[in-house]
């Protein structure tokens, strides 16, 4: 990827582009790769990071959306199904098969929470029972047994189910296991997205920190956030991807929308040892007493738990409160009675908006999670048309971004070059794909490079075949790890750094690894990383006292970081010397 600076003169140089799209979340990002795949000359920009935004709150799961069949959205659980197949296909080392557990306390409660929905009678809908998840399940095999990427549902009695789980409810009258998949690091797939366009096509240009100011007419105004300097663009068309902030942005280019009526989805993630053994590699996907599905998840060593679903209206407050907290423990509480929990064990928390289509008056579980493109004609303060992209979920962003594309090709006069749907993702290409193989590839290539075996396999486990690209930066750091508690060498993270296009100490620490979300970010380890990238970046020690300091802003108002013990020492030692 060119540098950044040398990407700006060219679009300055160079200012008329086909497509702008507006916001570098997973549909911006999807839709970036599929028109770089179809040749096209195209810029991304987001105000911030590449996913830093609401695609940076999901709950890490890959799924299809089984209670979505309550709601009669058969097409859109068939399409999320097929999506998430290819997902674990396409990008095998981010996206793995995860087995689903659901735990039922009633027999048939449930049955008619669906034709009450259709007559709009529905209130809070009847906790689900045995009978209705079983059809569920049934219905959920019937959609993926083509692809066959992952088993067949189980249903277990108590008696197996205590078996099994011994921590369990024993309230509890069946589990019901499926499977869906998980993404531990859906910021690392968004990242192997842009770096496969950039690859296919040079015309395609991304740029994080990059804000829309205005349009008018043929022109759109957009600014530099990180040196404050304008620069105008000619795009043919422009998608807004901004998500939940699409009416804003529509609204900066004189058009005023309604689109979004977003929801916020709120996460904590425990260091606790007792609730990660009780789940058993599983992810505990269930109902709660409020009819609010929530999920218990397992996230490396630690536990993802959540989710929220609190209407909202300004998407940059979204922040976990009190009373969320509350929430989760209670709802860890009624699966698993004998755990107990505090807030001494919150390593992280995060929050987002969902950008749901808006509508008045619907509980927020029961509101779409479908996906749809609207369409602003030119006319209305623009030369160009404008396609925002409402809706959607992380499963189901290429199939979007396919739809965007085909869209935008019609506009131009074009057609379709290259389907994404068998695509592999960035270090998925050429996959070994048994444990043999696996063991091969790492064996051989560690060899090559004059690489322990377990060092290899690391990088193996994080960037899958690119871990052959990051292992030249490994060796020529010496190889030494930067800090025994988190596997990184200095030549990691300045691989990291260099080639994707970290511009902020928070890039780097929250989405390109996965330090803060584990609990990784003590005042040691910051300083420790702070010394590479500065080396890396060519900062001074004021530099990076300043990036420290946004850093531990961002862990503390944002995460909750400030609340545990991995920042105590940052504001009394974020002097570093380069």
């Amino acid at each position: 990827m060119l540098g950044r600076e040398e990407r700006i003169r060219r679009i300055q140089k160079n200012p008329e582009i086909s497509v702008l799209i507006v916001g570098a979340g997973i549909n911006g990002i999807g839709t970036f790769r599929d028109l770089a795949f179809q040749g096209l000359d195209v810029l991304l920009i987001d105000r911030g990071d590449y996913c830093s935004g609401a695609s940076a709150a999901s709950s890490h799961m890959v799924h299809g959306g089984i209670r979505y069949l309550e709601n009669g959205e058969f097409r859109l659980v068939r399409e999320a199904v097929q999506e998430r197949n290819h997902l674990i296909e396409n990008a095998p080392h981010l996206v793995k098969p995860l087995p689903t557990t659901f735990p039922i306390f009633k027999w048939f409660s449930g049955l008619l929470n669906a034709p009450l929905k259709f007559l709009g009678l529905l209130g809070h809908p009847a906790e689900r029972g045995a009978l209705v998840i079983k059809i569920g399940m049934t219905l959920y095999d019937v959609y993926t047994r083509q692809q066959k990427t992952v088993p067949k549902h189980v249903f277990r009695n108590r008696e197996e189910s205590l078996k099994l789980f011994p921590a369990l409810n024993p309230d509890v009258i069946y589990t019901g296991t499926y499977y869906d998949a998980a993404m531990p690091s859906p910021e690392r797939i968004a990242i192997e997205l842009i770096k496969d366009a950039v690859a296919e096509n040079d015309s395609a240009i991304p740029l994080n920190y990059v804000s829309l100011v205005s349009a008018q007419e043929d022109s759109v105004t957009l600014k530099d956030e990180l040196n404050e300097k304008e620069f105008k663009v000619k795009p043919k068309i422009l998608v807004n991807a901004g998500g939940p902030w699409i009416d804003l942005i529509n609204g900066k280019m004189g058009s005023s929308t309604q689109y979004i009526g977003g929801t916020k989805g709120s996460h904590l993630i425990l260091d606790h040892t007792d609730l990660r053994n009780a789940i058993d590699g599983n992810e505990f996907f269930f109902e709660n007493e409020d009819g609010r599905i929530v999920l218990i998840f397992p996230l490396m060593d630690k536990v993802l738990i959540g989710t929220s679903d609190i209407r909202i209206d300004n998407p940059d407050e979204a922040v976990i409160t009190e009373e969320e907290v509350d929430y989760f423990f209670a709802m860890i509480q009624r699966v698993f009675p004998g755990i107990e929990v505090d807030r001494s064990q919150i390593v992280y928390t995060f929050s987002g908006v969902r950008p749901l289509p808006y509508t008045e008056g619907s509980l927020t579980g029961q509101i779409s999670r479908d996906h749809k493109i609207e369409v602003i004609n030119p006319g209305k303060g623009t030369n160009f048309p404008i396609f925002s992209l409402v809706g959607g979920k992380w499963t189901s962003f290429r199939a979007l971004a396919e739809q965007t594309s085909d869209l935008v090709l019609a506009h131009l006069g074009l057609e379709r070059k290259f389907s994404t749907k068998a695509l592999p993702i960035g270090g998925g290409e050429n996959y070994p794909r048994s444990d043999r193989e696996r063991e091969t590839w790492i064996s051989r290539h560690a060899s090559d490079v004059g690489l322990a075996s377990e060092r290899m396999s690391a990088l193996f486990e994080r960037y899958g075949t690119r871990a052959n690209e990051v292992t030249r930066y490994v060796v020529e750091s010496g190889v030494s790890q930067l800090h025994e508690q988190i596997g990184y060498s200095e030549g990691e993270l300045a691989y990291l750094v260099q080639q994707e296009d970290v511009q902020h100490l928070d890039d780097l620490i929250l989405r390109r690894t996965m330090l803060a979300k584990l609990g990784l970010a003590s005042s040691q380890i910051l300083r420790k990383v702070g010394k590479v990238v500065a080396h890396t970046m060519g900062w001074s020690s004021e530099k990076v006292s300043r990036e420290l300091d946004r850093l531990v802003d961002k862990l503390a108002q944002g995460h909750r970081v400030a609340d545990s013990k991995y920042i105590d020492e940052v504001d009394n030692q974020n002097s570093i010397q380069v």
